[in-house]
């Protein structure tokens, strides 16, 4: 099977609604019990905090990640990983898609 699936998870039906709709997320969990989540963020830019560190796969659409010491421009297949007790901007230029890995 490619990295475009996972197999065999438990996925939470419910989603985390964020932003009035325009950022959401199902969360996932792994057989070896990591937690993930797949999730949308529509254009416009969103304030998140990290109790984890998070590591963001973008699958589409482009943006940046505003941190306090730096900023990320991303696009599609980019990997970045925000530190955890971490707060930071999402900015996205038109709809991201991706995937979220929890440390």
């Amino acid at each position: 099977m490619s990295d475009d699936y996972l197999e065999d998870v438990r996925l939470r039906k419910r989603a985390n609604v964020y932003y009035d709709g325009r950022v959401t997320s199902r969360e996932l969990r792994t057989p070896d019990g990591e937690r993930r989540t797949l999730g949308v963020v529509l254009p416009g830019t969103y304030t998140f905090e990290t109790d984890e560190t998070e590591t963001i796969e973008i699958l589409a659409g482009s943006g940046k990640i505003e941190l306090s010491a730096e900023t990320v421009v991303f696009g599609p297949g980019d990997t970045v990983t925000v530190p955890a007790q971490t707060s930071f901007d999402f900015v996205a230029d038109d709809v991201v898609d991706y995937c979220c890995t929890y440390d």
